[in-house]
């Protein structure tokens, strides 16, 4: 059954191969909507491409503005325009103390998680305007309310998501345009791989619900957050914690 109608929406979904984006990008493109798979894995991009339908792979590094703005000019070659942006690449990076984190693993998460945010939310936003439409969300973390000892690049540039966010809603509360972002918990995905088991366990044990977040619950969320029904809240942060998080 159909939750909401897409027909004639072309949405770009980073990070959009598996995980969020990936749960994401399949509920979007079953209720309608043309979808573009921005991700450095192309190969698995193109193969869920290929399995949902209504979807092309794009390959992507949300780091570089030069490649966010050529796979830009790609997707609107292909599909004319951009209606909805659900930005859910990133990367969680080492677990380590401050005083032991490497210099160079700090930069290299925030120019992902955070200025990859900047990059291609920035690359939508003027067409978004010309056309008095646009959704956007972003997908931050928990960590960035409450940061996660062990993983303070990844808690920091995630809090920074949720600034960035809040500024860009308000920037463009006058158009019809809404841009929010979800705080999920941690869900089983590939960014496990780049987790020690104990952070993994002190992630688990601070969920009160007792396990990790589904990612077609993470999906079903945004999928409102982008639909037309959306046409009053922007510049928000929607829990998808378990009750973990305490604002």
């Amino acid at each position: 059954m159909n939750t909401y109608d897409f027909t004639g929406r072309v949405a770009v979904v980073t990070g959009g191969a598996q995980g969020i984006g990936g749960a994401v990008a399949t509920l979007l493109a079953a209720n309608g909507a043309h979808v573009a798979m921005w991700d450095l894995d192309r190969a698995l991009a193109e193969s869920h491409a290929a399995t949902i339908g209504n979807a092309a792979a794009f390959d992507v590094d949300v780091a570089s503005w030069n490649s966010v703005q050529s796979a830009y000019k790609d997707t609107v070659r292909t599909f004319d325009k951009v209606d909805i942006l659900v930005n859910s690449a990133g990367i969680a990076g080492m677990n380590a103390t401050v005083l032991d984190y490497p210099v160079e693993e700090f930069a290299k998460i925030c120019a992902i998680n955070l200025n990859g945010t900047f990059h291609v939310n920035k690359v939508v936003v003027g067409a978004m305007k010309a056309q008095n439409y646009g959704r956007i969300v972003n997908i931050a973390s928990v960590a960035g309310k409450e940061g996660n000892p062990n993983a303070s690049a990844y808690s920091a540039s995630k809090a920074g998501v949720i600034g960035f966010t809040k500024s860009l809603g308000k920037e463009l509360a006058d158009h019809n345009i809404s841009v929010n972002c979800v705080t999920p918990a941690a869900a089983r995905t590939r960014i496990f791989d780049q987790m020690s088991e104990e952070h993994i366990g002190y992630m688990l044990a601070k969920i009160p619900r007792g396990r990790f977040l589904e990612v077609e619950e993470a999906a079903r969320m945004i999928a409102w957050l982008v639909s037309e029904e959306n046409s009053f809240t922007t510049g928000a942060t929607f829990d998808l914690s378990g009750g973990r998080a305490t604002y």
